[in-house]
């Protein structure tokens, strides 16, 4: 007799403990929602406004690769752009590679 009032004391009066579970997951909810607004959502409109930017790529763009080559723009092709980093040496590189483009104002060393 002592054990089932024991029991009964840890379920609660309602019997089923139906409610401790929904507020026993409100703080895994609000993690969530702080994980999707500080890193899940930033990262979804980099990655859209970096699509768009290679998207819109032309000949003569000068543009940084992820690998940090700085060159001009000379050739597309559907998954490629051949870049020219120097007088008389051009490279083709995976149209993915290219990080960003370069302002005008920034000065090549």
């Amino acid at each position: 007799m002592v054990m089932a009032s024991v029991a009964w004391a840890q379920t609660g009066p309602g019997g089923g403990g139906g409610s401790g579970t929904l507020l026993s997951l409100v703080p895994f909810v609000l993690i969530f929602i702080i994980f999707y607004f500080l890193l899940i959502l930033p990262q979804q409109k980099r990655q859209k406004k970096l699509k768009t930017m290679l998207e819109a790529l032309k000949k003569g763009d000068k543009v940084v690769t992820s690998g940090g080559i700085w060159g001009t723009v000379t050739n597309l092709g559907k998954e490629t752009v051949t870049l020219q980093i120097a007088d008389n040496a051009k490279i083709k590189i995976q149209r993915e590679s290219i990080a960003r483009l370069r302002a005008d104002d920034e000065e090549k060393e």
